[in-house]
């Protein structure tokens, strides 16, 4: 977008910060006294000029543009109506152009099995190949690029998908490869993840590796996007800010054929994401969810499915993915089936304790001398804020009430 100064022009960065650019219009030594705009489909979009303007006549800058032939004039009676028109075309060309960017890589990608840019997975590198077939960029020098394994990090991968499919867990095969010292993916190329720490090897970093069908041989595109939400729900005038989600698998767009060496094989890709998907179905409720906490640590206790049978542990901070430091406090676990027939017994002692108590809902059972169901004793631990506290030394509960109430587990 250049900017006029009498007698000569100078060109401004058209991705200036707004509040930038703000400061800019403010200035009375800023060198122009007007903005002129080239292409209006790259200048206004929807409602922006309305935006604008105000800030430009505020700071007498004039705007000029080509569809009316020379400087934009407010005291027009037209003049909202025609930008407002001139908004409306604007967004549905960038909308368009949109559209027909995606469906050409989508294309390109499917079909052609190109490499469209984007982060290089860990395992795999760049190389050339081959001119462009854009003629004027294959003049520039300019050459298609393509994935090609990387001696250093594709047997690690390798590795990684062999250990799941022997039955290891993502947490062991990541401590394991904490404990060999190898570099995680964001250590092994900290330019292209500099908002990430490069600490170590993390469940979703293995997981993510494990889900990955580039893997297989054939290029991948668009696992995820770039949505724009309202910056404020609350005030439209604001405007969008752009967001990046996942995309699920079924949005994906995978390449008919393979495009570089296979690091897994198709057979054991899809049998490594049958073990996800069987995972994934197993869910596990946990009644006590949120209520337990660790008289040691007083960390929250954490739930442990074990022999079919829901349970709680506590491992005082430490994490799968690591050894455990030492020395340190033994884990502490705990049985969900015995907490709950406890918990009758639990209610009438804090109760009893608490008299002003309201017995509402959860505890009228309890009015009728009859004892309250676990499930009821939940909700009035809930209702009340009230949380356990589970101590391995002396195997006792005890409530986070203003009365406090003890038993033995």
């Amino acid at each position: 977008m250049p900017v006029c100064q009498s007698p000569q022009s100078l060109a401004v960065h058209s991705q200036l910060h707004p509040i930038k650019w703000r400061s800019i219009l403010a200035d009375p030594d800023r060198g122009f006294d007007a903005v002129v705009i080239g292409s209006h489909e790259r200048a206004f979009s929807g409602n922006q000029y309305s935006l604008v303007a105000p800030l430009l006549a505020l700071h007498g800058v004039q705007l000029w543009m080509p569809e009316l032939g020379g400087r934009v004039d407010p005291a027009l009676d037209t003049i909202e109506d025609l930008m407002a028109l001139l908004g409306i075309l604007s967004r549905r060309e960038v909308q368009r152009a949109r559209r027909r960017v995606i469906n050409a890589m989508t294309v390109q990608v499917s079909e052609q099995g190109r490499y469209e840019g984007g982060r290089v997975p860990y395992g795999l590198r760049l190389v050339e190949a081959g001119p462009h077939p854009n003629r004027r960029l294959a003049r520039r020098g300019i050459c298609l690029q393509k994935f090609d394994t990387d001696p250093d990090t594709a047997p690690i991968v390798a590795g990684i998908f062999a250990r799941r499919l022997e039955g290891f867990s993502l947490a062991r095969i990541a401590r394991d490869l904490n404990n060999q010292h190898i570099p995680c993916p964001s250590a092994e190329d900290p330019e292209a993840n500099p908002h990430r720490t490069g600490a170590g090897w993390t469940l979703g970093t293995v997981r993510e590796i494990l889900l990955n069908p580039v893997y297989t041989g054939r290029m991948i595109w668009g696992r995820s996007r770039t949505d724009r939400d309202l910056a404020d729900a609350g005030n439209t005038a604001l405007g969008h800010r752009e967001v990046r989600r996942r995309n699920g698998p079924e949005q994906w767009v995978i390449s008919q054929r393979r495009t570089h060496s296979a690091i897994v094989s198709d057979t054991d890709f899809i049998a490594v994401q049958n073990l996800h998907a069987e995972h994934a179905q197993a869910t596990h409720d946990y009644r006590l969810k949120g209520l337990l906490r660790c008289a040691i640590c007083e960390r929250a206790f954490e739930g442990h499915w074990v022999n079919d049978t829901p349970g709680y542990r506590c491992r005082h901070g430490h994490r799968s993915v690591k050894d455990a430091a030492t020395p340190r406090p033994k884990n502490v676990y705990l049985r969900e089936d015995r907490v709950l027939a406890k918990l009758p017994l639990l209610h009438h002692r804090l109760t009893a304790a608490e008299p002003a108590a309201a017995i509402t809902g959860a505890t009228a059972s309890a009015a009728r001398a009859v004892s309250p169901s676990p499930e009821e004793v939940i909700d009035y631990l809930r209702a009340h804020a009230i949380v356990l506290r589970f101590d391995r030394r002396t195997r006792t509960l005890e409530t986070s009430s203003e009365h406090p109430v003890r038993i033995t587990i």
